[in-house]
Order: structure tokens, then sequence, then C-alpha cells
């Protein structure tokens, strides 16, 4: 079982390698059909598994068509990460949609549009005191 140091260095040369891939190496048209970046890379504590979270900024059809190319483009990055780290085992790896800046985008639309709504200056204590007199 390999050290938590040596586990995050891994996976930060995992999401290095294939931020670099994903720019230059894979020429497969689906890849490029939504903006892709690598957001995480999880590398399990034996360094034996990999989870690739990317983001994907496009439409539904285009995200989907990106998922197809990346899970397809699979084996090509593995034998690219094998090569380039230098690893004894080179982790089996997976690609994962990371919707977290999606959520994360419509939470600060709800705040904000809840924050239009309410009048400046109107809060709760506000109406008590008024109700009072």
């Amino acid at each position: 079982m390999a050290t938590s140091r040596r586990v995050s260095r891994v996976s930060a040369l995992i999401k290095r390698e294939i931020s670099q891939l994903l720019l230059q190496e894979i020429k497969d048209d689906r890849v490029g059909a939504g903006m892709v970046s690598v957001t995480d890379v999880d590398v399990s504590g034996d360094l034996q598994h990999a989870k690739i979270f990317v983001s994907i900024y496009g439409t539904d059809e285009a995200k989907e068509e990106t998922m197809a190319g990346l899970t397809a483009a699979t084996g090509f990055v593995r034998r690219e990460l094998g090569q380039r780290l230098g690893l004894r085992r080179t982790p089996e790896i997976m690609f994962l949609e990371d919707e977290s800046l999606e959520r994360g985008d419509r939470l600060l639309s709800l705040i904000n549009q809840l924050s239009n709504e309410r009048k400046p200056g109107s809060g709760e204590m506000e109406d008590i005191v008024e109700a009072e007199d």
C-alpha cells in the first residue's frame, strides 16, 4: 500500500498528463464535441485504480458524445500514461463526469434570484416591529 503522499503525487501526475493528452493527443472527434477539463483524479491506495473526473461544457448531446469518446479512448490513455509515468503497474482508469460546477452555478443563480426577490431593507425583524406599531 502506497503512502498518502505518494498517492497524491501520482494523482497530480495523472491529472497533468491526461490534461495534456486531451489537448494534444486524443484525435477522437467526439472528445472535442464539448469543452473538457480534468477537475480531479482519485487514485486508490494501492495505485491500481484511478477515477478521472472531467467537467464538460456544452449541450447534453455533446456531453454524451464526449463521455462516449473518452470511454473509447480509455485503452489509449492508459497505455500513454504507462509510457509517460514509468510506474510499475499503470492503474485501471475510469472517466466520470463531474457535475459539481453545474450544481454550484445553479445554486448561485437560485441565491441571486432569492436576493433579487427580497426588498432591500425589509428583514423579518423590521416587519415584526412595523406590525407592533
